[in-house]
């Protein structure tokens, strides 16, 4: 099994303004609360590649485990605003059968790799 995409939400790059305007609220004490859920939110999401299996984790104490194989993927959606394009960073919707997605997730870095991962995942198979 080779693991080539395992990437957390972006805070930064995927929302600046909201994390510049938490940084000036640290004097208030709200900004640092506004970081820490923030931060905790990303990093209890994590998106991977493992095999021919993607694999959505979420959750910090309990867990939700969502498990695709690409064979089963009909279509990896991105959306991107202009400032997600330039941090390189964007919202991944990946649908199997029907109009609404398997598994959405915001502010993931280098949706593109992920995109080109799973399309060739789809040609080996």
């Amino acid at each position: 099994m080779s693991q080539n995409y395992a990437e957390h939400p972006s805070m930064f790059r995927n929302k600046p303004f909201g994390f510049i305007l938490s940084l000036l609220l640290i004097p208030v004490v709200i900004g640092v609360i506004i970081l820490v859920v923030w931060y905790l939110k990303c990093r209890s999401t994590k998106l991977e590649i493992n095999g021919d299996e993607i694999i959505l984790e979420q959750g910090l104490l309990s867990k939700d485990r969502t498990e695709l194989n690409t064979s089963s993927i009909r279509t990896v959606k991105i959306s991107q605003s202009l400032m997600n394009r330039l941090l390189g960073v964007g919202t991944l919707s990946i649908f199997t059968a029907g109009d609404t997605p398997e598994i959405q997730v915001d502010g993931m870095p280098r949706p593109e790799v992920f995109r080109e991962l799973v399309k060739a995942r789809q040609d080996q198979a």
